[in-house]
């Protein structure tokens, strides 16, 4: 696509500006790797993000085919709770990696999408799902993925911008002195063990935001309501274990397997409720995901 900077109030902006207005389908990363690779030019030109446009500048804009990525599709059972042509939302089964990496080269729920969405327009020119969040391997529950760019980018902000609800559910391994209460602190790597994240003292690390709120009791051990007001790494898990006092039930890294009060077969957390606006059309978006048979004894009475 050519134009030509006939406007004057279009005259003195960066390109990069002037171009994410011309093009909001395009995300402003997506746009940055256009201008990088030459795909845009500026009077004939490769130019960069931070040239100045002005009135009578001739711009031409060559978007590539979307490629496709090396990860295969594979039909692996997905719950899906809504489906559109921008997002995606499905009850992640407890064990599903989210996305290929060393020692999980497939099997896993980049994989899963791959085949059972079949209208993908493509995340920065590649043909795959935009993953905006991710839960744990062995967390289930709510998860939204965008299918092109602009939804990408727009639920990437609502996360960014805390825009969205998140509520989940956890059965911890005791009771808690309170029944409720609000923890903030800074989260980061553990100085030690880098496998695990932990509340750093020393002030660095990032804001982690829980409200929680025990719902009920069951031999000796809570269920945990939790709603989650940032999304780091581990946030729940490092929460419960260091701030309310007792690990989550089956949590192989903050917990003991052999201490357990209740003996379970999975980590007992669960992404139960996710409300978020719309990336496209702004309408208020509200899913839940069912509590799964292993919550069923600390489910209070419907």
């Amino acid at each position: 696509m050519d134009w030509t900077i006939t406007e004057q109030q279009e005259s003195g902006q960066r390109l990069d500006k002037h171009l994410t207005g011309r093009l909001p389908d395009l995300s402003r990363a997506r746009i940055q790797d256009l201008l990088r690779f030459g795909h845009i030019t500026l009077n004939g030109r490769s130019a960069k993000a931070s040239a100045t446009v002005r009135a009578g500048d001739a711009l031409s804009v060559t978007i590539p085919e979307v490629a496709h990525v090396g990860v295969i599709a594979q039909d692996i059972p997905l719950e899906i709770l809504f489906q559109d042509k921008d997002i995606l939302v499905l009850n992640k089964p407890p064990g599903l990696v989210v996305h290929p990496a060393a020692g999980n080269p497939d099997g896993t729920l980049v994989n899963a999408l791959l085949h059972h969405c079949d209208d993908l327009s493509g995340i920065g020119g590649e043909m795959r799902p935009g993953i905006v969040h991710r839960l744990d391997k062995d967390t289930s529950g709510c998860m939204v993925v965008a299918k092109n760019d602009i939804a990408h980018r727009r639920l990437s902000e609502a996360f960014a911008e805390r825009r969205l609800s998140k509520i989940y559910l956890a059965a911890i391994n005791g009771l808690p002195k309170e029944t409720k209460g609000r923890i903030q602190t800074m989260l980061g790597r553990h100085p030690v063990d880098r496998k695990r994240m932990a509340n750093l003292l020393d002030g660095s690390g990032k804001e982690a935001v829980t409200e929680w709120e025990q719902i009920s009791t069951h031999q000796g051990s809570a269920l945990i309501r939790c709603k989650l007001l940032t999304g780091r790494t581990h946030q729940i898990r490092v929460h419960m274990r260091e701030s309310v006092g007792q690990p989550i039930l089956g949590d192989p890294i903050y917990g003991n397997p052999k201490r357990q009060i209740i003996p379970v077969t999975r980590l007992m957390l669960h992404a139960w409720k996710l409300s978020f606006q719309h990336p496209i059309h702004d309408q208020p978006m509200n899913f839940e995901a069912t509590v799964p048979e292993e919550f069923q004894p600390w489910m209070p009475p419907a």
